[in-house]
């Protein structure tokens, strides 16, 4: 995919009744504060500032939609599992999550990101388990690669599989922020899924 156009087009809040209804195929990006979720997509859409990124872990409280050559949109769900937001995530953005998840009409696919240094925890696993209960089969990135040495990358990604207790099917990407190393063959997985060949979109 080449990206002529990227911008973002609605921004979701816990407070918001009705999600947008965008016509068009959706990825959304799921995990814990400070993964990376916004590098990730500022690497994909090839833009330096627009999902905009924070030193603050639990800063994204809302959901984004960044429409993509009008004719996909890619979609920053809340990180989680930040001490100082965690009871406020349960309580009100894991619903909202939740029945974003389970509802949407346009959505194809869900990423969940997970940093290469953190074993996953119990939040990690419940977000898993949310996406398979919607219906899809998780495609699971693993961010910071640059942050571990290239001999420890395999045990670690082991120990990813392991703690969310994947499925053999499942799909799991290296990425690093700083040298976009990973960067195409996601490109290509979301290619592959918008193109109606690789959905793992279940429901009725």
């Amino acid at each position: 995919m080449v990206i002529r156009k990227a911008e973002l087009s609605d921004v979701v809040g816990v407070t918001t009744k009705k999600l947008p209804h965008t016509g068009v195929p959706e990825i959304a990006f799921a995990g814990r504060s400070n993964v990376g979720k916004s590098s990730l997509i500022n690497a994909l859409l090839q833009r330096k500032a627009l999902a905009r990124t924070s030193s603050t872990p639990g800063k994204t409280q809302t959901m984004n939609f960044y429409t993509v050559n009008d004719s996909m949109c890619m979609v920053d769900l809340p990180g989680y599992g930040y001490a100082h937001v965690k009871t406020e995530f349960r309580r009100s953005w894991g619903p909202m999550i939740e029945r974003y998840l389970r509802s949407s009409e346009d959505l194809r696919a869900v990423f969940l990101l997970i940093d290469i240094r953190r074993v996953p925890n119990e939040d990690d696993s419940l977000m898993y388990e949310w996406i398979v209960n919607a219906g899809f089969t998780p495609v699971i990135i693993v961010t910071k690669a640059d942050k571990v040495k290239k001999s420890q990358t395999k045990k670690a990604v082991l120990d990813i599989k392991n703690a969310l207790r994947v499925t053999g099917d499942t799909d799991i990407f290296l990425f690093s922020a700083l040298n976009k190393s990973g960067r195409d063959e996601i490109m290509k997985k979301i290619d592959y899924i918008i193109d109606d060949k690789g959905g793992d979109n279940d429901k009725d």
